[in-house]
């Protein structure tokens, strides 16, 4: 008989058989539709064979029928182990939940270990995460995945650059790049202080060197603004020239904005689909039939289920529809213009470091045509324009 396995789950009997008739015995089970396999025979007059715990019904009905007698040898399958089992009720009971407790103490929670960051941004991460309801003795799968734990980090904690997050057994790790970490100071060699680009002096502050340019002066790209040389003329000393000095730049942008544009946006409705995973076979278990969303984005979670540190091939998948539409935005001339002024700005702060700003703008050109508003802008910035070159003999 094919698939015994299976018949095993239900439970199987092995029945003996003995008297007259044996052979009809078999035809009969046959025709009620008994299923019958491994028939050997024992003596003269006794057979022996297995059947399906579920046919043992219509097995009485064949007895009755026939002079053989019949008795049951042995039980196997599922049905009573089980129970057997549940007369050492209190053994099974004991295992069971042994297992249970620590499948469930294996997907918690433990410990959050912070790793580069200062006492105070590390009270602050660990604040953060206590909001969003990353704590110890939280189940994993209750909790944001890691990639999304170091987004709302980097997002809210301002103290930090960069941040990752490596969730390892019941351990979450997190390495933390601060901002304005104090450098070292190092032994640098006598220079002069000059400007990287032309500029107009804005702001002035020499803490060694002696300046040769003033505020409001015009300076252009190469120029000493800081000497490195200190005293008279006939007993000079040479020092490393230190100063922060910030100019005002120039950059001219073209920008272009369409007056109509037709995007997707997310509309706030969601759906949720829930499955359990068995590897790569997804079992649905809530959330049945489609998001009806005409137009979605799709967002996965996965929860994968671990027992003593080991990810099992077992887990939960939430798939979450994020309902889109389609919009269509429409500028007046005025808000083009307005559009395109802080596009412009906005690509230009990208490149500017901390205390560097956009101080003003210009509009040089403007024309409309195609539908679209095309500006040609000069920026005023205010930057840094400290570059140090090395003091030779002859300065």
């Amino acid at each position: 008989m094919k698939n015994q396995w299976t018949s095993y789950l239900f439970g199987i009997l092995k029945v003996s058989i003995e008297g007259r008739g044996t052979e009809r015995f078999l035809n009969d089970c046959i025709r009620s539709n008994i299923a019958v396999w491994n028939v050997h025979r024992s003596g003269v007059d006794g057979l022996s064979f297995f059947i399906r715990l579920q046919d043992v019904h219509a097995l009485r009905d064949v007895v009755r029928r026939n002079e053989c007698k019949c008795r049951f040898e042995k039980r196997l399958g599922l049905p009573f182990l089980m129970k057997r089992s549940w007369r050492n009720n209190g053994f099974v009971m004991g295992f069971l939940a042994f297992f249970v407790l620590i499948f469930i103490l294996s997907n918690m929670i433990w410990g959050i270990e912070v790793d580069g960051a200062s006492p105070e941004t590390e009270h602050l991460i660990k604040k953060e995460l206590s909001r969003i309801g990353v704590t110890s003795g939280k189940f994993q799968f209750f909790v944001e995945n890691p990639d999304d734990i170091q987004k709302t980090l980097t997002d809210n904690i301002q103290q930090i650059t960069w941040v990752g997050v490596e969730l390892t057994g019941t351990t979450y790790h997190l390495k933390v790049v601060e901002k304005n970490q104090p450098e070292e100071e190092k032994l640098v060699s006598p220079r002069h202080i000059v400007a990287k680009k032309e500029a107009v002096i804005k702001k002035m502050f020499v803490e060694q060197g002696q300046p040769v340019t003033t505020l409001n002066e015009h300076v252009d790209k190469g120029q000493i603004l800081v000497s490195g040389l200190i005293g008279k003329e006939d007993d000079q000393k040479e020092v490393a020239a230190k100063a922060e000095i910030f100019g005002e730049t120039w950059y001219k942008s073209t920008i272009t904005i369409p007056i109509n544009t037709t995007f997707q946006v997310l509309t706030g409705n969601t759906k949720d689909k829930f499955y359990l995973k068995f590897g790569s076979f997804q079992l649905p278990i809530w959330g049945f039939g489609e998001s009806g969303f005409t137009s979605y984005e799709l967002e996965d979670d996965i929860y994968d289920l671990k027992f003593l540190g080991f990810s099992l091939p077992l887990g939960f998948l939430k798939e979450t529809y994020l309902e889109k539409e389609e919009v269509e935005r429409k500028y007046t001339l005025k808000q083009a213009k307005e559009a395109a002024l802080d596009q412009g700005r906005k690509d230009i702060e990208d490149n500017l470091v901390e205390d560097e700003k956009v101080i003003g703008e210009k509009v040089l050109h403007e024309t409309k045509e195609n539908g679209k508003v095309k500006l040609t802008v000069l920026y005023q910035v205010l930057e840094n324009i400290v570059k140090t070159t090395p003091i030779v003999q002859g300065d």
